[in-house]
């Protein structure tokens, strides 16, 4: 057994591994490592994986790969190397995965049985459903009590049935008083825990099993957690008690919801998936969305969610937006780690004399318990992208290209393969005050992406007012479209393709031929260039979009918008 460290608490953050971080879970992670890294403690991950059916090695990773990128690193866990190649994680007291602790496990499961403080229970799930029904009818909470030794013929029955026991603990009938940092004291009056199962029938532990020893063993002072494990702890202590173990301290941090007071989940990305086939009344998936297989069963089951790539790509072709749930999501959303960090620590904690911004150096140098609060904290996505845009502005043009072009490595390699380094660092500069996320250069300019004879000119009211669409230009003036076509032939003689050279031949032309109104063949041009009225600057645009796709995509432009005069 692992004594308690002298130097400094220890703290953990233990998620199972189903997914990706939830930004609920984020923020435990976050308070864990700020109490123990500013007090010189211990900060500890380990995997829950002892749930077969939801644990998987990938998903482990993923929520490893967050934490690193939000700048929270372990003192002792599962081994990692984060991409600047830093070794994170081991220690004396692993394996930091469940799953591998089985061993460790059965000794105090044994140990108990021999103590008479646990069992082994033999009820089948039908079995136990009377049960349940009984209570019922009784008005009663059901509540599972020893039931008798079963008889050594009836367990031999119970094998050759194929039946496998759960272990049970043998709850003391006392009240247990749960002490909380957090959220206070409070008393659960004898007989409101009944004897839990602690093993499983596939001979895993349950959670309030493995959690209760590993924290005893490697050394966990404090314990952070969200407010749904409160009356677990109850649990907790008393087989803490059974086993001879200490008590860590205990502070249950509230939950985070959405604005309109949902609880943040991660079927909020599939509500939105699910309302927007409804209302196309789509029968078949997309292209190159999702398979058959996978639509039909998504279809067939409100439980069924489709995984993180296909959900993507359904909310490109559907054109929606899913919202943010997991440290991943707002990664690939192009948000700053140290950004996420500070808002995450906003929810559900204050430092104080009205501040708001701050990095983890200034988390872990004040967080304190007594200044978490006990309220549900409201995710207020506008204040988020408010604060992200701030830091974004603050960025110097260097620090900006180099984060977006780390961005597009992962998220957006079609951009750096389609531009090349020149036209990469120009978008980026043109986008830099334009952008309130890293992704923000990307998902406004996909114009760039397109072939010359694929691109889509908006037939909206902006572009026909811009080129003269509909209605006769006033006073005999050229409308928009008479000046493009105008303007086609200044553009083709330039000597050079750069951003002077083509401001200096509109201003030039604009002078002659649009009363010096810049903006009436400015506007034309960058329909042309890009489908839209909205661009980066239209020099820029047009540097990035080339000479020769610019010339031919200003002749498609012309003629789509004649055939619509």
């Amino acid at each position: 057994m692992t004594s308690c460290p002298t130097s400094g608490p220890v703290t953990r953050f233990a998620p199972s591994p189903s997914g990706h971080l939830h930004v609920g879970g984020a923020r435990t992670a976050l308070y864990s490592w700020a109490f123990a890294k500013g007090r010189g403690g211990t900060f500890i991950i380990r995997i829950e994986d002892t749930d077969q059916k939801r644990s998987s090695d990938a998903a482990s990773v993923g929520f490893l790969k967050d934490l690193d990128w939000l700048g929270i690193r372990w003192d002792e866990g599962p081994e990692y190397t984060a991409p600047d190649g830093t070794k994170v994680g081991g220690g004396a007291n692993g394996s930091y995965f469940q799953s591998e602790r089985l061993a460790i496990y059965e000794r105090y499961f044994q140990k108990l049985i021999a103590e008479d403080k646990a069992y082994e229970a033999w009820d089948s799930a039908e079995e136990l459903d009377v049960l349940r029904k009984e209570a019922t009818a009784r008005k009663e909470a059901f509540r599972y009590r020893f039931r008798g030794e079963p008889a050594a013929a009836d367990i031999a029955r119970f094998r050759a049935e194929g039946r496998q026991p759960v272990v049970r603990f043998r709850t003391p009938q006392v009240p247990i008083t749960i002490h909380d940092e957090v959220l206070g004291d409070a008393t659960l009056p004898a007989g409101e825990v009944d004897d839990f199962v602690i093993r499983k029938k596939d001979g895993f532990p349950t959670y309030h099993f493995a959690v209760v020893v590993d924290d005893e063993l490697m050394g966990v002072t404090h314990v952070l957690r969200a407010q749904e494990h409160f009356t677990n702890t109850a649990k907790h202590m008393v087989l803490q008690d059974a086993l001879g173990f200490r008590r860590p301290t205990y502070g249950h941090l509230s939950i985070i919801k959405n604005p309109d007071d949902s609880k943040m989940s991660k079927r909020d990305k599939d509500k939105v998936l699910r309302k927007a086939v409804k209302e196309k009344a789509l029968t078949t998936p997309p292209a190159g969305t999702v398979t058959a297989d996978e639509w039909t069963k998504w279809l067939g089951d409100e439980n069924v969610q489709l995984d993180l790539e296909g959900a993507i790509r359904l909310a490109d072709a559907l054109k929606v937006t899913l919202p943010e749930i997991n440290v991943d999501d707002f990664r690939r959303s192009g948000y700053l780690p140290e950004t996420i960090c500070n808002f995450l620590a906003l929810n559900g904690w204050s430092p104080g004399h009205d501040i708001e911004k701050f990095d983890n150096a200034f988390l872990k140098e004040r967080f304190s318990l007594d200044r978490v609060i006990k309220t549900p904290a409201k995710f207020d996505r506008v204040k988020l992208l408010a604060f992200n845009t701030d830091a974004i502005n603050a960025m110097s043009r260097e620090d900006f290209l180099r984060r977006c072009r780390e961005h597009a490595a992962q998220f957006r390699p079609e951009y750096l393969a389609k531009l090349g380094d020149a036209r990469f660092d120009l978008l980026m500069h043109a986008s830099h005050e334009r952008s309130k996320t890293f992704d923000d250069p990307f998902k406004t300019n996909g114009f760039l992406l397109v072939a010359d004879d694929a691109l889509v000119f908006a037939d909206d009211k902006n572009v026909r007012k811009a080129l003269g669409i509909g209605a006769p230009a006033a006073d005999g003036a050229k409308s928009g479209l008479d000046l493009l076509r105008a303007i086609r032939g200044v553009l083709a003689a330039l000597p050079e393709w750069t951003q002077p050279a083509l401001e200096a031949a509109a201003n030039a032309y604009a002078a002659e031929h649009a009363a010096g109104k810049i903006g009436s063949v400015a506007q034309p041009l960058r329909i042309a260039a890009s489908g839209t009225t909205v661009s980066p600057p239209i020099w820029d645009t047009l540097v990035l979009v080339g000479r020769d796709a610019t010339l031919a995509r200003l002749d498609r432009c012309v003629a789509w918008a004649s055939a619509l005069r």
